[in-house]
């Protein structure tokens, strides 16, 4: 699928997305996947679809604003280190460039990202 057009609709939380597995050094537990679909660009900002299965990961972020769509985690982080946050559909999280985090999926977690575009 492209792009979301204008005046187009779609529903984000049974939008197909491809699974990928992740890079084997960020793996702490289990075998997690990951999925992306971006949706485009709207006055800078990127939006888009982003999944993960269950396990444990950990990343480096980038800037970012998300709301959970479906599922449930624990987001733990390292640098800085700030208390962990349980995240579940509703939830809405600002993430800042280059923090260090530890992401437990315990169900595959859908949610609605909206970073600077590049």
């Amino acid at each position: 699928m492209s792009a979301l057009a204008a005046g187009a609709g779609v529903d984000a939380t049974t939008l197909p997305l491809s699974h990928e597995p992740l890079p084997v050094d960020e793996v702490l537990s289990g075998d997690p996947t990951t999925a992306v679909h971006e949706l485009g660009d709207l006055g800078g900002v990127g939006i888009g679809v982003w999944e993960m299965t269950p396990g444990t990961a950990t990343d480096t972020e980038a800037d970012e604003v998300f709301v959970v769509l479906s599922g449930r985690a624990r987001i733990d982080f390292t640098s800085p280190a700030l208390p962990p946050l349980e995240v579940g559909p509703g939830s809405v999280v600002r993430l800042a460039a280059g923090m260090r985090t530890t992401w437990t999926v315990i169900e595959t977690l859908r949610k609605i990202y909206l970073t600077p575009s590049s």
